[in-house]
């Protein structure tokens, strides 16, 4: 597979929208390959980063969402916005700052763990998942011995996506029946066995889930602790990233939130997935934050607060993600990191979903700018969810070129 350097060649983009929890679980799931992203908005632009973002987030209200709120960090400067309710049936305001399931963002952290590792010699990026997995890749014609540390983290493993499989994800009863199941990692991993795998290691990009349940469990084997306890030893606890946790088998958040609404199907009203076992996601979705928490994390971690210069630049050595270049072209995946071309250049993320609620974020090269959006429902419609999805990715666009 070739590879590509950390800036591609600018174009345009647009958000994933269902590649892992079914539409709900991710942060970089795909959708329709039809949607392309909206051009920027014609007109003249309201002055600053709080008027784009207030608009933006009007604009996210108008097209169907029960809620959003959004922060910008330029610097140390911070603006905030929000539109909506936090609740369909009290009609609360959204509340500035509140806790939200981050998703797939939490492959970011699980990466720079395991990237922290290889710095310090605990494990090389081309060491074969049997080495330290021995028996867990496995079966179906998936092997273990063929498949890397490096494929893991960049999906090119070839490994099916679990989320496939999860019951509670195709309709609203099922959800109400199965919000409280509990998961391991290994359980996971062992249920995407049952598959065999999409294509030879390092042959193609394809995002499954299933590859960072594998880096949770590899994190515990090298250093015998919870994938969470060392994301928040190595990188909350040092950040001060205190309203950013893994909540284990707790399935509400804590005050303040808003609450999250989900359309299984086309026609179907808005179900609320706000309390859900966080354990279906585990280390490939399963973190709570805030705005503020997460904006910091991506500032930090782009300045090189993290990692040394050589895991940063394997961090940001990227492939292209193939399924994703006719919604943009340049779109490209390193290792739990994402790199979006824009106009003005690209920027890093890692968006993310969970039943009901989606994560979106961008930090600037120069990691100057960082911007946070967190969206409390996600649509099946087939014309309002595209539109959406255009939206959410062309006021990303203006917040980081701005």
């Amino acid at each position: 597979m070739s590879t590509q350097s950390a800036a591609p060649t600018p174009t345009r983009l647009r958000r994933t929208v269902a590649a892992a929890m079914t539409g709900a679980l991710l942060a970089l799931t795909v959708g329709s390959g039809a949607a392309r992203a909206a051009p920027p908005i014609a007109g003249p632009r309201p002055p600053g980063a709080a008027a784009v973002l207030q608009r933006g987030l009007d604009d996210l209200r108008d097209l169907g969402v029960s809620g959003a709120q959004g922060l910008v960090r330029d610097g140390d400067r911070v603006e905030v916005a929000r539109s909506g309710v936090a609740d369909l049936d009290t009609r609360a305001p959204v509340p500035i700052g509140g806790y939200f399931r981050m998703g797939s963002t939490t492959k970011t952290f699980v990466s720079v763990v395991l990237l922290q590792l290889a710095a310090e010699g605990r494990i090389g990026l081309d060491d074969s998942i049997q080495r330290h997995l021995p028996g867990v890749v496995t079966g179906s014609g998936n092997d273990g011995r063929h498949i890397t540390v490096r494929q893991i983290l960049q999906h090119t493993s070839g490994l099916y996506d679990a989320t496939g499989d999860l019951p509670g994800l195709q309709s609203p009863e099922a959800f109400q029946a199965h919000r409280f199941d509990h998961y391991t990692e290994a359980q996971l991993v062992a249920t995407a066995m049952r598959h065999p795998p999409l294509f030879a290691p390092g042959s193609h990009w394809s995002y499954s889930n299933t590859n960072y349940l594998v880096a949770g469990l590899l994190i515990e084997r090298l250093t015998g602790n919870p994938w969470s306890t060392e994301v928040r030893s190595r990188i909350l606890t040092p950040l001060h990233l205190t309203r950013t946790f893994y909540p284990g088998d707790r399935p509400t958040l804590p005050r303040p939130h808003a609450r999250a609404y989900q359309q299984f199907a086309p026609d179907d009203p808005l179900a609320d997935t706000t309390i859900i076992n966080p354990t279906v996601a585990a280390a490939a979705g399963g973190l709570v934050t805030t705005t503020a928490d997460l904006a910091r994390f991506w500032q930090a971690l782009t300045r090189g607060r993290l990692l040394p210069p050589a895991q940063m630049a394997d961090l940001h050595r990227t492939v292209p993600a193939e399924s994703l270049q006719d919604l943009r072209p340049g779109i490209a995946y390193g290792l739990g990191i994402m790199w979006i071309p824009t106009r003005c250049g690209g920027y890093w993320a890692h968006f993310g979903d969970m039943p009901g609620v989606t994560t979106l974020n961008a930090v600037t090269p120069d990691a100057r700018r960082s911007a946070v959006l967190s969206i409390t429902t996600q649509l099946a419609d087939p014309t309002r969810a595209p539109a959406l999805m255009q939206r959410e990715l062309t006021l990303l666009d203006d917040l980081t070129c701005a």
